[in-house]
C-alpha cells in the first residue's frame, strides 16, 4: 500500500490545507483527500505541484508499505 505523507510535511512546514490548495491550484477537496491519506489516485501535475510548493521530493510525499493482509 503507498502511504501519502501530505500531513506531515505540511505541518513541518507550517502550511494549512487552503494555502497548499491556493499555492498550488489544487482543489481543496483534492488537498484533503491527500492530507487524511484517502486519495485513490493523484495525478502527476499534482504531484509536480506539490513538489514544487512544499519543497520536497515525490519520495517525501509517497511511501510504500507491504500489504500485510496476502
Amino acid at each position: 500500500m503507498i502511504n501519502i505523507k501530505a500531513a506531515e510535511i505540511m505541518g513541518k512546514r507550517r502550511i494549512t490545507k487552503k494555502q497548499l490548495a491556493d499555492a498550488t491550484g489544487i482543489r481543496p477537496a483534492t488537498i484533503s483527500l491527500l492530507w487524511h491519506g484517502t486519495t485513490q489516485r493523484l495525478d502527476i501535475d499534482h504531484l509536480n505541484a506539490l513538489c514544487r510548493v512544499l519543497e520536497c521530493q515525490p519520495g517525501d510525499l509517497l511511501e510504500y508499505l507491504p500489504d500485510t493482509s496476502k
